[in-house]
């Protein structure tokens, strides 16, 4: 076991050692507070099948995706209702979530093979801690030192994936933030469930928390201050403690990442439903500092506009301009920079994003790969597409709805796709 791996279990340990005085004189509570273990896997259960119709169909889909000249894309992995994604930090080791009740394990597919541009073996794509009730576990990310998050709608789980890297069948749980704690008591069942989150340089564990409603009603907004819903919060990862919130006026974050060149966080936020397409238009966001103000979607064009058309209030006057804005309807939501050396000159340090794209719109925007360029001062620059091909706007077709972009060790890139239920991997071959 890695050094590293021993000195985080002991972080581990010692965390939930930690309770406070007053707790201790109530009832014993041990063995709610003592890690967990639970199977990382079912070997009784099939795994998802890669091979077929299903995976021939996909792979006829990917030809009508254009790429930047030299690129290619192929069919990675074929995962159920695949969302964000999660690469684990020693190898390609992949943890997919969903909006379902199922994180998915896809595992590396060149572990000891020599080249590793042979992506086309079978994989056995199973469930990750299958006896878990999961809800909504569609927030996965590391931990530097090897520990897997995963953020669902109301709860915060973190593993100690190491004895299932060694060979172990088994791994151990913590409730950094236990059911039903990490929004307010009796919150509305919300569709903005996505909890995107990353592990900062400070060991802390940032999360974005929706807005449950287009525009929240005036009565809630201190309770959701409070909790820091349509905020991005930062906690410990490992027990919950010192939660306090990091930004404000974020509508709706779908997905959040760290520039490693300057540790700026830069964040999805994607605009109120029902307010005409004039208005409705997602963006990224850059957070260079702790308790900035982003002026959500719902007022921009320095109105705040309302379900109930009570509620209008001028935008801040220090609120934060996005970096991107994107067209109208052309939500965006997975993000990562690009740190591999695969790719070209232009493309190495940049932001890749997934404009998603609604499903309600006659003619969607999205349904494609973003690149953003970065000035020498670490702002946005131009923003174009690089790929794009999985709605037909002649046809109106759907083959496929990206959601999420990862980074492999080698430096291609893995795009997931929940409407399908696969990943792809975008990789450059040469001119």
């Amino acid at each position: 076991m890695h050094k590293s791996h021993v000195l985080a279990v002991v972080a581990v340990t010692t965390a939930l050692m930690l309770v406070p005085a007053a707790a201790q004189r109530g009832p014993d509570n041990v063995d709610s507070r003592k890690p967990l273990r639970v199977a990382s896997s079912d070997p009784t259960s099939k795994s998802v099948p890669q091979t077929g119709r299903r995976a021939d169909a996909i792979r006829e889909n990917l030809t009508r995706v254009k790429l930047p000249p030299g690129f290619k894309i192929e069919l990675y992995a074929i995962v159920p209702d695949a969302r964000h994604m999660a690469v684990a930090p020693a190898d390609d080791m992949l943890f997919v979530g969903t909006r379902e009740t199922t994180v998915w394990i896809v595992p590396d597919p060149h572990s000891g093979d020599e080249d590793p541009d042979e992506h086309n073996m079978p994989f056995e794509v199973k469930a990750f801690a299958p006896s878990l009730r999961f809800k909504s576990p569609d927030g996965v990310c590391f931990t530097p030192d090897g520990f897997l998050v995963i953020v669902e709608h109301n709860r915060i789980l973190t593993f100690s994936t190491m004895e299932f890297f060694d060979g172990g069948p088994n791994v151990t749980v913590v409730e950094a933030v236990p059911q039903g704690q990490l929004l307010p008591a009796n919150a509305l069942p919300s569709r903005h469930s996505v909890r995107a989150c990353r592990v900062g340089n400070d060991k802390k564990l940032y999360v974005a928390l929706g807005q449950p409603f287009n525009v929240s009603p005036r009565e809630k907004l201190d309770l959701y201050k409070k909790y820091g819903v349509g905020d991005i919060i930062r906690l410990g990862p490992f027990d919950g403690r010192a939660r306090e919130m990091f930004t404000r006026g974020v509508r709706n974050s779908a997905g959040i990442e760290f520039n490693p060149k300057n540790n700026t966080l830069w964040f999805i936020d994607n605009p109120s439903d029902g307010v005409g397409d004039k208005v409705r238009r997602g963006e990224i966001n850059r957070a260079t500092a702790a308790g900035q103000i982003f002026g959500d979607q719902s007022i921009q064009d320095k109105t705040r506009l309302s379900e109930n058309r009570y509620d209008k209030n001028a935008m801040p006057a220090n609120a934060a301009n996005p970096q991107v804005s994107a067209g109208v309807h052309a939500d965006f939501i997975g993000l990562v920079f690009y740190t591999g050396a695969q790719f070209p000159q232009k493309f190495r340090g940049g932001l890749f994003s997934v404009q998603h794209g609604p499903v309600s719109r006659g003619a969607p925007v999205g349904s494609r790969l973003m690149h953003t360029s970065l000035r020498a001062d670490g702002t946005a620059d131009k923003t174009e597409v690089f790929a794009e091909g999985w709605f037909d706007n002649k046809t109106h077709r759907s083959r496929g709805r990206p959601v999420d972009v990862a980074q492999l060790h080698d430096g291609s890139l893995l795009v997931s796709d929940e409407i399908v239920g696969a990943i792809y991997r975008i990789f450059y071959a040469g001119p």
